[in-house]
């Protein structure tokens, strides 16, 4: 693993008094897979939108690539390098495939959507969304309606969306979310070709198997704090661990 490429120190929030991110300390380093697992309303989605900058923190930093990022919104940190998918897939439904991923490429250039008709010419937006399709294995679907795609082939769709802005961490939330077997294990399989290329991930997932099948390191949320970090094999043995989440599967 390489430096530390996002540090978060102390991250905290709150909504009515219900705390959601406890004074949140973790540490993503360059080229690693770190998952972020708890319980249902532990706070990871929270955590991830407080990344992101679509949702701006009570008190804490955070910092990516040696820059305090934590005034910073959303647009202006995808341009430095984070990109994020959602829980709930965000795809545009009437939009075909490749343009769905040229809409990210524009936005993420700064342009206004108001340029998109006459942009959909253009060789800078299409080529690398084709390319980002290829590299989710949606190269011969770059044509079809978003909404005629399978639920996993939407899912690789919002990944190539994120790629194709070349991002240095990719934030996923929850990117087996509702899919079958066969669906997550090419899922899981697509992720591991892109850890294998070096892209550093922080996950959120509830799919154990494949948590334990991806990740570096595991951190684990509950009741909005980190209650431990290490590696897969660390958690798996961690007795608080196993009695506030991982027992949960077992009981």
């Amino acid at each position: 693993m390489g430096d530390v490429l996002l540090d978060v120190r102390g991250l905290v929030k709150s909504f009515d008094g219900l705390i959601a991110t406890n004074r949140v300390d973790v540490q993503v380093l360059e080229g690693e897979t770190h998952a972020i697992i708890g319980p249902n309303g532990a706070g990871k989605t929270t955590l991830i939108a407080q990344l992101a900058g679509d949702l701006a923190p009570d008190a804490g930093t955070i910092a990516f690539a040696g820059r305090d990022i934590t005034a910073l919104g959303a647009p202006a940190r995808s341009r430095l390098g984070l990109a994020r998918s959602f829980q709930i897939t965000s795809v545009f439904r009437d939009f075909t495939a490749i343009d769905n991923v040229a809409l990210a490429v524009q936005a993420h250039a700064g342009h206004s959507f108001r340029f998109w008709r006459p942009a959909r010419g253009e060789a800078a937006l299409r080529e690398p969304a084709r390319a980002a399709l290829a590299s989710v294995g949606l190269g011969a679907r770059a044509d079809v309606l978003a909404a005629n795609l399978a639920h996993g082939e939407q899912r690789q769709l919002e990944i190539a969306m994120a790629l194709a802005t070349r991002p240095r961490l990719l934030l996923l939330d929850e990117p087996m979310a509702g899919m079958g077997a066969e669906e997550s294990q090419r899922m899981i399989e697509f992720l591991q070709s892109l850890k294998g290329g070096g892209q550093t991930i922080l996950l959120v997932e509830h799919d154990m198997d494949a948590v334990f099948a991806l990740a570096d390191r595991i951190s684990v949320m509950v009741y909005g704090r980190l209650i431990a970090t290490g590696s897969p094999e660390d958690i798996r043995v961690n007795a608080e661990v196993r009695e506030a989440y991982l027992g949960e599967d077992e009981r």
